[in-house]
């Protein structure tokens, strides 16, 4: 497996319209959310829906957590972190009596809209074009930047 550098370097590539890279600092996070939120969506099956917290969002976070906890322990917590948060979101919405599903699809279909007009602005594909892994390394390069600005070593 590739170091958190090396993903982070590879990613970048496509990355350094300023542009482009605001973009994705909005989009990804948003992305990454309404991910979870169709994975929330999936109906369970009924020893599933047997425990209140599992669910198919959960489910997949087991695999995605230790995506990056074999990439560096500090990236794998702050991914936790904002797992947890858009888990959250999910309750919150289905709470509310929102549709978890269609929040989802809609958001995630305006947020690709703008990561391709970011990358039609850069002049490069997306990363994940070449690696279809691009897509969990998004999430961790924004929390990655925020590490090195909070000057926490991952």
């Amino acid at each position: 497996m590739r170091s958190a550098e090396q993903w982070f370097s590879e990613y970048g590539e496509s990355h350094q319209n300023p542009t482009n890279k605001a973009i994705h600092w909005v989009a990804v996070p948003l992305i990454y959310l309404t991910v979870v939120g169709l994975l929330w969506s999936i109906p369970q099956p009924q020893w599933m829906a047997q425990l209140s917290w599992l669910n198919w969002a959960v489910v997949a976070m087991v695999p995605t957590i230790l995506f990056y906890l074999l990439m560096s322990l500090p990236l794998a917590l702050g991914m936790l972190g904002i797992s947890a948060l858009c888990l959250w979101v999910c309750s919150a919405l289905q709470a509310a009596g929102q549709s978890v599903l269609w929040w989802s699809v809609g958001v995630f279909v305006v947020m690709w809209v703008f990561q391709f007009i970011g990358h039609h602005v850069e002049g490069k594909k997306p990363s994940f074009f070449k690696d279809i892994q691009f897509l969990l390394i998004g999430p961790a390069w924004v929390i990655a930047f925020l590490y090195r600005k909070l000057g926490i070593k991952y």
